[in-house]
């Protein structure tokens, strides 16, 4: 039997339903784009080790009332598919109502989802779900569910409606999903009191972060430290960077990566000159700007909230193999060179004295990148991450059959 599916042009053609077992609905809170995150990189894992899979990628939805409130009016119309891979379609479905006024709002994301599943064929699939709003969708299916939680989004501040809604989510897929993946010891702890869970991390992409790239163009002049990730009130001391930045005049101070941040935020950094937003970089450039920095900073807070996170870039910057000075959140803490981690109040003292050890040059510049460092500690693969999903999944298929 053949099914329509839409190509990135916009044209229609038959695709011939796939076997049972090899078809995912992956209910994500990244976006598909050029910055690669978990859920991105390990459906490209998946892909890559499975020739048979496809997959149905739920980006994030396009909140229709918060664009019209806002006097944006393009690209408002239906959802459409997006072929990126000959076998990964995207979708960005609509948010036509507020949350506010009940659950219809996700009800009508769970149908445009299940419209697309249908349009593509997909036979039996498995429902991924990273975003718990998908709750109701995904346990209404009849599908395997695999529930991944990445971030602890219950421990972040939010007005009492949204936080209730996001814990009555929470409980329903820790109940009813078939498997349930997180990414942190914490994660496991606070997800794990009822149910087994499996804990799979994070990784990286070994070879490309010690392979040498060019110094990139947007990066400052030397001295620069340079912090890699999203920038968001949560995570990020911002009166930390204020202070290393005002303490080290002439450091500049590079941030690289999607910026979250509020409007005081940006106002506090926006007054120090020497504190540079460089926005967010396709994946593949993101190694070059760890391995040009004299010193890699991570001035995370230490909370609860960032405490359920296993972050990526403690991964990369060990691969990356820099210098690299971190408060002492998780992830970060008992890792080898070349991390140091510091308490809040000691960290601008240990940013001075990498500085110093570099002979006021800095070290990429003294060295260029890596060729001095001492050897990095070993790091897990993002491959070997995908083979573990591959791993839970194929038992969820095994111990569930077909719907």
């Amino acid at each position: 039997m053949g099914f329509p599916a839409e190509h990135q042009d916009g044209t229609t053609a038959v695709t011939t339903a796939p076997p049972p077992g090899t078809s995912l609905v992956v209910c994500s809170l990244e976006e598909w784009g050029t910055v690669r995150r978990r859920i991105r990189i390990l459906v490209d894992g998946l892909v890559d080790l499975d020739p048979s899979v496809r997959v149905l990628y739920v980006a994030p939805a396009l909140d229709v009332p918060f664009e019209l409130a806002h006097g944006r009016f393009r690209g408002l119309t239906g959802p459409r598919l997006e072929r990126v891979h000959p076998r990964v379609h995207v979708l960005r479905p609509r948010k036509w109502l507020p949350r506010a006024l009940g659950p219809e709002a996700d009800r009508s994301l769970g149908r445009q989802v299940a419209r697309a599943a249908i349009r593509l064929g997909l036979v039996d699939p498995l429902v991924w779900v990273n975003d718990a709003n998908y709750a109701d969708y995904a346990l209404t299916t009849g599908w395997p569910v695999v529930y991944d939680v990445t971030d602890d989004w219950l421990l972040a501040p939010a007005a009492p409606r949204q936080e209730a809604r996001l814990r009555a989510d929470d409980e329903r897929l820790l109940e009813g999903s078939d498997a349930v993946v997180v990414c942190s010891p914490d994660l496991a702890r606070s997800r794990g009191r009822h149910r087994a869970v499996d804990l799979i991390p994070n990784g990286v992409d070994v070879e490309l972060f010690r392979t040498p790239q060019p110094r990139p163009a947007e990066l400052p002049a030397s001295p620069v430290a340079v912090y890699v990730g999203t920038l968001h009130d949560e995570r990020i001391d911002v009166a930390l960077v204020e202070e290393l930045a005002t303490a080290h005049p002439d450091l500049q101070v590079a941030l690289v990566g999607p910026d979250s941040l509020g409007h005081e935020s940006h106002v506090r950094l926006a007054g120090v000159p020497n504190v540079h937003r460089l926005g967010p970089q396709p994946y593949e450039r993101v190694p070059g700007f760890l391995q040009h920095a004299d010193v890699v900073l991570v001035p995370h807070q230490v909370n609860p909230f960032t405490e359920s996170l296993d972050p990526i870039k403690a991964y990369e910057c060990v691969a990356a193999g820099r210098p690299t000075v971190a408060t002492p959140v998780a992830g970060f803490r008992g890792l080898g060179a070349p991390v140091i981690v510091r308490p809040r109040d000691e960290f601008v003292d240990a940013v001075s004295i990498v500085l110093d050890a570099a002979g006021g040059r800095g070290v990429a510049s003294a060295s260029g990148p890596g060729d001095a460092d001492p050897a990095p500690s070993p790091v897990a693969s993002w491959r070997e991450r995908a083979r573990a999903m591959q791993d839970v999944m194929l038992r969820v298929r095994a111990a569930t059959g077909p719907s």
